[in-house]
């Protein structure tokens, strides 16, 4: 629940559910595999709710398909590559997101139009839908929180518009990863389902605040979600 609340304000909800997987027994993919089938439904309640009170961009429709694909060769690498080599790269990438959230003060506090060009355009459907979308199906954490950061820093959304459209995205995310680990018969369903209600709870409350609060509070549950996601990633590395 807390995990599913989270995800819908700012993505990040794996920092919650991948650790208390791997406590509960299972093994690295397999917990990859059951986060997926528990935040897939948390994700496309949270999008729900934001579609219809505050709609999302049209770039999630070319970002959302080629989620699809991306992050099903991200789950395919899964099994095969240690997640851990990546782990330095993704810390120092969090630390300049947080440190860049929070010297810029107006940062996704308004949408900024003018900065929609094609070119723009283009580079934030290759970050959110393959790049990010990748990294979704291989390791996860904090996938969410990038495609925040793409859509508010590239192409000018407000912070609640991009959790908004980023959903879209990460619904894409985790179907083409869930595909590939079912497939492969990682997913342990029965514990997976019975997050998932959890997460859907933990959903619905967070993007009914988002919508409520405005950019200001989503601001800070970023800053405060990159913050966890800093310490725990660096935590795992001593």
């Amino acid at each position: 629940m807390a995990a599913g609340w989270v995800d819908a304000v700012v993505g990040g909800g794996g920092l919650l559910q991948l650790p208390a997987l791997l406590l509960a027994g299972l093994t690295p993919v397999e917990a990859l595999a059951t986060n997926k089938s528990a935040s897939v439904l948390g994700t496309t309640s949270a999008a729900y709710t934001y579609a219809r009170r505050t709609g999302v961009d049209r770039i999630a429709v070319p970002a959302g398909v080629a989620a699809v694909l991306s992050s099903a060769g991200g789950a395919l690498l899964a099994a095969l590559l240690d997640p851990a080599v990546l782990k330095p790269l993704i810390i120092v990438i969090l630390v300049g997101v947080a440190a860049f959230v929070a010297l810029r003060p107006s940062f996704g506090a308004v949408a900024l139009p003018n900065r929609r060009t094609r070119a723009r355009l283009v580079v934030a459907v290759l970050a959110a839908g393959v790049a990010i979308a990748f990294y979704d199906g291989l390791i996860g954490p904090g996938t969410g929180t990038f495609l925040i950061i793409v859509f508010t820093s590239v192409i000018g959304m407000d912070f609640v518009r991009a959790s908004a459209t980023s959903k879209i995205i990460n619904m894409g995310t985790n179907v083409g990863a869930i595909a590939v680990f079912a497939a492969q018969g990682h997913v342990v369903w029965a514990l997976g389902l019975a997050m998932g209600v959890a997460n859907i709870a933990g959903a619905q409350l967070g993007a009914r605040m988002a919508l409520k609060r405005g950019a200001g509070f989503v601001r800070v549950v970023l800053l405060t979600v990159v913050s966890a996601l800093v310490l725990r990633l660096g935590w795992d590395l001593l």
